[in-house]
């Protein structure tokens, strides 16, 4: 018997990226457009959310209908409606809510309210489509870092979390003092490349032995103490050495944390998600430890990694399965934690 065929429409607003995508079978992308506001928020150094929104409002209308046409098929095709309804932005949030809302009234579709982390962690599902759980991913971005065991669809477990600072904050605000621009996170990557990595010794926070949980607010003020002292004394500071060394003290303490995890957990597969999951360093380095200690890594391509509706398709598609539906009467959940079974 041949399998159904389901197509969702999803909707992603929780920033600054105005996305929409055609998804069929949680797996395969028959449309994925973003429209981004980097250039917008470059000038501010980073996101004015009260922006992001009138550019929601500006973009969403032409951008879902691109998706559609993208994908070649019409209303009657669309199963459900998807859209993030947190964590994120809360009036970026509410702009694709209320979109996906009208959408769903009036073509009388199913609506599905997806968690944005878990859209990330969903990625992986269309990078490869032969992925299924258990695995282990490591979500980490300018919002979130999170270890999280994943047990099946939709359940989930929160192994670890940062405490402070995301690991893509921490990266935005190095860059912001060492005056990179925006975004700042793939500029302290290139700029690393540049670097040694050893030539300054920041710490690597990994708090006590029984938590998993991360910290990067030390490591933050470490940094930005170094490039002040310096600056005072007069001496030299060698940006591309800052950012190398900045970035490996990140990257030592996430690489040895997600191992730890998924050998606690006795999986064998482990995956990457988020916008830092891009980083050419981090993959680099997780990837051979992977090799050397034989576990399958599953890293999705950067257009993947950022964000996107194509990844919210895929989460609602397993929900929709489920018939995990959602009401009117959903709304903006800018703090969402990702709900553990």
């Amino acid at each position: 018997m041949d399998k159904k065929i389901i197509n969702i429409l999803a909707i992603e607003s929780s920033c600054d990226e105005t996305a929409a995508s055609v998804v069929r079978n949680g797996r395969e992308v028959l449309s994925n457009v973003i429209s981004s506001q980097i250039e917008i928020h470059k000038k501010y150094g980073g996101v004015v959310p009260e922006v992001a929104s009138r550019k929601h409002i500006e973009n969403i209308s032409s951008v879902v209908k691109e998706a559609m046409e993208e994908a070649k098929i019409s209303v009657d095709d669309i199963d459900a409606i998807a859209v993030t309804y947190g964590p994120g932005l809360v009036g970026a949030l509410l702009i694709g809510i209320n979109y996906a809302k009208s959408l769903s009234y009036a073509w009388n579709k199913p609506l599905i309210g997806v968690n944005h982390i878990e859209g990330h962690l969903s990625a992986n599902y269309i990078e490869d489509k032969s992925l299924e759980p258990p695995f282990m991913c490591l979500v980490v971005s300018g919002g979130h870092t999170h270890l999280v065991y994943v047990e099946d669809y939709g359940k989930y477990e929160v192994m670890g979390r940062t405490r402070d600072d995301a690991a893509g904050e921490a990266y935005d605000k190095i860059a912001r003092a060492l005056n990179l621009g925006y975004p700042g996170g793939p500029k302290v990557d290139i700029l690393a490349k540049e670097g040694n990595k050893d030539a300054i010794h920041f710490p690597r926070v990994k708090l006590d032995e029984e938590t998993l949980d991360f910290s990067f607010s030390g490591l933050k003020s470490a940094v930005l103490n170094y490039i002040n002292q310096t600056t005072q004394k007069g001496g030299k500071i060698v940006e591309a050495d800052v950012a190398a060394s900045f970035q490996e003290a990140v990257i030592d303490v996430l690489v040895e944390k997600v191992i730890k995890a998924a050998r606690l957990k006795g999986c064998s597969k482990i995956a990457l998600a988020g916008g830092v999951a891009s980083n050419s360093r981090l993959r680099e380095v997780l990837g051979k430890k992977c090799e050397n200690s034989n576990f399958l890594l599953y890293r999705p391509s950067p257009i993947l990694c950022t964000d996107n509706a194509a990844m919210i398709g895929s989460c609602a598609y397993f929900k929709y399965n489920n018939e995990e539906f959602s009401d009117f009467s959903l709304n903006a959940s800018p703090n969402l934690e990702i709900a553990c079974s």
